[in-house]
């Protein structure tokens, strides 16, 4: 990214996270909020389970072709019958070497749009399908609402929201609209999370009553760097204390629990330890005078919520990325019959003869999921994170096809963003009870598990 463009991201970076982080901060003003009154308003009709219209060819369009965004655009390009029509970025240089990558697959150039941050505007006025969201985070929602309002169904990177306001605009916009917003959650597609999914739902856990979702990940020298992620992911941690980024543990254990499929989210409490590892690595790593050695950190280097659903649940959510340790989302579940749990992942079934973990591969021939047995060894091969990304991307033009319901909704990503502004309010509450709202507006049992897991 060049002086000029980063200088606008760190900017308008900074001036939208003081914005959206405002209001937040007190307890109250979540429990209490005119926010919760959305979902008493009649509003227009369910987005849940609608189909996509059904097409032969896909006609996509991406905004952000950065490292995530040029990552998803050779998945994309690997799947067939998807027509990549345009390409965004505050960045010419990378918007040129994603239209080089579609001519090189042999498709037509896709039309560039460059001209600075609201450029993208004139992307989702084009004659598209789905527009691709691989953004900061901070313009995720502006982004995706103006691809819905211009005809276009929004796939937006995670987390997909900040406040609780965001999420709301999501909502409403996506039905009123009648254009689905998704989350492009990939941890829901790996390999493990789907066939969990499917033991999940033949009973081989018996009644769940727990799971535990994270995402510990040493993220020090990337969010430090003076490039690609770096140039943003950084800020937040001076602005908010809580979990910044939930759904990658989230989504799939929300899967497992049947979350807006039964069950939803009522109220969560959450607590950050001190922040130390951001600053001290930054004092270690970089020299006297370096501007980053004058930020203050204030978000704790470990977030832990609990959430309790309504059917009494519980569930574990953590968030650790300034931390040196080994990568883990925790990714676990436990019944009446037995447990998973993850990293590695190993299962415990009741009158097993010895009390010790066994390793999944026992339920591998009979749980994998189908899409990994079609897809895998070519996910493999071209997606990132072990595949799943290819399996993702994969399923959701395969769905756009198809004419099917999406497997994951604006309802899912709104409640698997929330924890973001919960979490926050809840740490500067002293752990106070912050309820969840009910995106779905009380059609979160009006239907059945996910299909997606006999897919």
């Amino acid at each position: 990214m060049d002086n000029e463009s980063s200088n606008i991201s760190r900017r308008n970076f900074m001036k939208r996270s003081v914005a959206s982080g405002a209001g937040l901060l007190v307890a109250s003003d979540i429990l209490s909020s005119e926010l919760n009154a959305e979902a008493k308003k009649g509003g227009a009709a369910t987005m849940m389970g609608v189909p996509f219209e059904p097409r032969e060819h896909v006609r996509l369009g991406i905004i952000g072709v950065g490292g995530r965004g040029s990552s998803l655009l050779k998945d994309l390009l690997a799947v067939e019958n998807i027509e990549i029509k345009a390409i965004c970025d505050l960045v010419p240089e990378k918007v040129a070497h994603a239209q080089k990558a579609v001519t090189d697959a042999g498709q037509p150039q896709p039309a560039g749009f460059s001209k600075g941050e609201w450029d993208f505007k004139n992307l989702t006025q084009l004659d598209l399908d789905i527009v691709y969201i691989a953004t900061p985070w901070n313009w995720h929602t502006p982004m995706a609402v103006s691809a819905m309002k211009n005809g276009k169904h929004a796939a937006v990177e995670v987390p997909a929201f900040t406040t609780i306001e965001e999420c709301w605009e999501a909502v409403n916009t996506s039905e009123a609209t009648r254009k689905h917003c998704l989350i492009l959650e990939n941890c829901c597609y790996g390999a493990t999370e789907t066939m969990v999914l499917r033991m999940v739902q033949d009973g081989v856990f018996g009644q769940l009553t727990h799971a535990e979702g994270a995402y510990l990940h040493d993220l020090r020298s990337i969010l430090t760097a003076n490039e690609s992620e770096g140039l943003w992911r950084r800020f937040p941690h001076m602005k908010r204390n809580g979990n910044l980024y939930p759904t990658h543990g989230l989504g799939p254990v929300a899967h497992y629990l049947d979350i807006n499929r039964g069950d939803r989210f009522d109220y969560m409490v959450s607590v950050s330890s001190p922040e130390a590892s951001l600053t001290g690595y930054v004092k270690t790593h970089f020299p006297e005078g370096d501007p980053k050695r004058s930020e203050k950190y204030i978000c704790g280097d470990m977030n832990t919520s609990i959430i309790k659903t309504l059917k009494g649940r519980t569930i574990l959510l953590q968030h650790d990325v300034v931390n040196p340790r080994p990568y883990s989302r925790l990714n676990s579940v436990s019944g009446t019959k037995g447990a998973f749990a993850d990293y590695p992942p190993r299962v415990f079934v009741d009158g097993q003869k010895q009390e010790e973990w066994d390793t999944i591969d026992a339920f591998r021939e009979k749980y994998e999921h189908p899409l990994w047995k079609a897809t895998g060894e070519l996910a493999q091969k071209i997606g990132g994170h072990g595949g799943m990304d290819y399996v993702m991307n994969y399923r959701l033009m395969d769905c756009l096809k198809r004419g099917l319901p999406p497997d994951i909704d604006v309802y899912d990503a709104a409640a698997w963003s929330a924890p973001t502004p919960l979490s926050e309010a809840s740490v500067a509450a002293n752990g106070a009870p912050q309820k969840f709202p009910d995106f779905t507006r009380g059609k979160w049992d009006a239907r059945p598990s996910s299909g997606f897991a006999q897919t």
